[in-house]
């Protein structure tokens, strides 16, 4: 008999329908259990090879499907979930300024518990990883939720030393290297080392080259990440052919901004040449196309995400904010990225439902720099797992589980969910707040947050 050393706590998962390891073989454990031990993985394998492992605990992994933790490549996670959804779909450039005006006026208080709420509804849809594009305003508040759900996030500070449309805060350039700093300094491997620290420039239109530099070097000096905000508008390509003779992509590149620690997100309409650009310097990309199609932007035709895969280009999937692409489900992102191509380009060759799945997961988490530790079910690797309930309909029949998962099933099968050998979520509810009290704490937040800043939009129907 294997005994496993609880000190730290041990858990089997045992006996599961299906395991979706994502290992380099890309592995489908048949009636197989998992075994963990503290943060991480000590044992993969059929049920009937370990089930005489001790563990602390042990979950009946009968009838389910265990996946990796999704990973969520960029999510404003601090701000939207208090006003959410009261923006009509045509608001168009009103939309930025009045999200940041409403995101201004919030309390820490009121941060702690918009953020609480949003990784409630990531984690309890399988999202156990998630960027925070550098949105949250209060981090020293925020911090709270992270320690208290027990996600794994990368948080950093957004921002911009140059005139903008969209009311972001602006800095000085030293200012702005400063906070970028100080995030770094304050937050990198903190929580266990599920909290990581990144340096967040918002946009190359907002941010000088100095700071652009600057951000890359903070990268480069602590060994982290950085991202930014990369799509190009015609205006965007217009102007940069005018100002450096080359597309945006190919001037980051000259400027040395690109390269295997800098992601890129949602990267509508680059060129092929930019996404050359990005394969040469091992640049990665994070693609929402939850935002993307709500926002119109023709995804399919302004997204190269096919040519970025057979580049070679490391690419994961966000959600963008609550209140953008009003969902945060990143299985949602998931299905899109299987289905959109198929149509646009009328190929159902494009991005299968394996190449899907590993957006979603292993390669979401290698666009996230974190490919060492998570993303796929390895021994040695950190706890991070999602257990979906196959009896639910629209699981069945279930012969390829793949298929029924990108194709048929959502967050809303989510049984079990484990960050770090930390139970999160249990029969389909969160262990770590009572979350209608939640709920209800956050509409009364957005209704005053309303009130102070003046913002309502009307409802094109009659409320009576």
């Amino acid at each position: 008999m294997t005994t496993v050393d609880s000190k730290t706590g041990s858990i089997r998962i045992d006996g599961a329908r299906f395991i979706l390891t994502l290992d380099p073989e890309r592995r489908i454990i048949q009636d197989g259990s998992i075994v963990i031990e503290g943060q991480r993985i000590t044992h993969v394998g059929k049920a009937v090879d370990l089930k005489d492992v001790v563990t602390d605990r042990v979950i009946d992994g009968s009838e389910m499907v265990v996946t990796p933790g999704f990973c969520n490549g960029h999510m404003h996670i601090s701000y939207a979930h208090a006003t959410r959804g009261i923006f009509p779909d045509d608001l168009g450039p009103a939309y930025l300024p009045n999200v940041f005006t409403l995101q201004g006026a919030m309390t820490p208080e009121e941060e702690y518990h918009t953020s609480l709420l949003g990784i409630t509804e990531l984690l309890r849809y399988g999202t156990t990883c998630f960027l925070d594009p550098g949105s949250t305003k209060h981090l020293d508040a925020c911090v709270r939720a992270y320690e208290e759900t027990g996600c794994r996030i990368i948080v950093g500070r957004h921002v911009t030393d140059r005139p903008n449309p969209v009311n972001l805060p602006q800095s000085s350039t030293v200012e702005a290297i400063s906070d970028m700093e100080d995030v770094i300094r304050a937050f990198d491997h903190t929580l266990d080392d599920r909290v990581r620290a990144w340096a967040m420039p918002f946009s190359e239109a907002f941010c000088s080259q100095e700071l652009l530099d600057a951000a890359k070097d903070l990268s480069s000096r602590f060994q982290t990440g950085l991202t930014l905000h990369h799509s190009n508008s015609p205006q965007s390509k217009e102007a940069s052919m005018r100002d450096h003779g080359k597309l945006p992509t190919e001037h980051l590149e000259d400027i040395g901004f690109l390269g295997p620690n800098t992601t890129l997100a949602h990267c509508l309409g680059l060129e092929v040449a930019e996404v050359d650009c990005m394969a040469r310097t091992g640049t990665r990309a994070v693609m929402c196309p939850t935002a993307a199609i709500k926002g119109g932007s023709g995804m399919t035709r302004t997204a190269l995400l096919p040519e970025m895969l057979q580049r070679g280009v490391t690419v994961g999937l966000g959600t963008d904010a609550g209140n953008n692409s009003n969902l945060v489900e990143t299985m949602r992102s998931m299905y899109l990225a299987a289905v959109l191509y198929k149509d646009g380009r009328q190929d159902v060759t494009m991005i299968p439902a394996e190449t899907a799945l590993e957006l979603a997961t292993i390669q979401g988490a290698k666009a996230l720099g974190l490919d060492q530790d998570i993303g796929s079910i390895e021994v040695g690797k950190k706890a991070d797992l999602v257990l979906f309930d196959t009896r639910r309909p629209e699981w069945r029949t279930i012969f390829n589980p793949v298929n029924n998962l990108v194709y048929n099933a959502d967050g809303r099968s989510v049984h079990t969910v484990i960050v770090d050998g930390r139970v999160v979520v249990e029969g389909g509810n969160p262990t770590f707040v009572d979350q209608w009290e939640l709920i209800q704490k956050v509409q009364e937040i957005g209704a005053d947050l309303m009130r102070r800043t003046g913002i309502a939009v009307p409802q094109r129907w009659p409320v009576v």
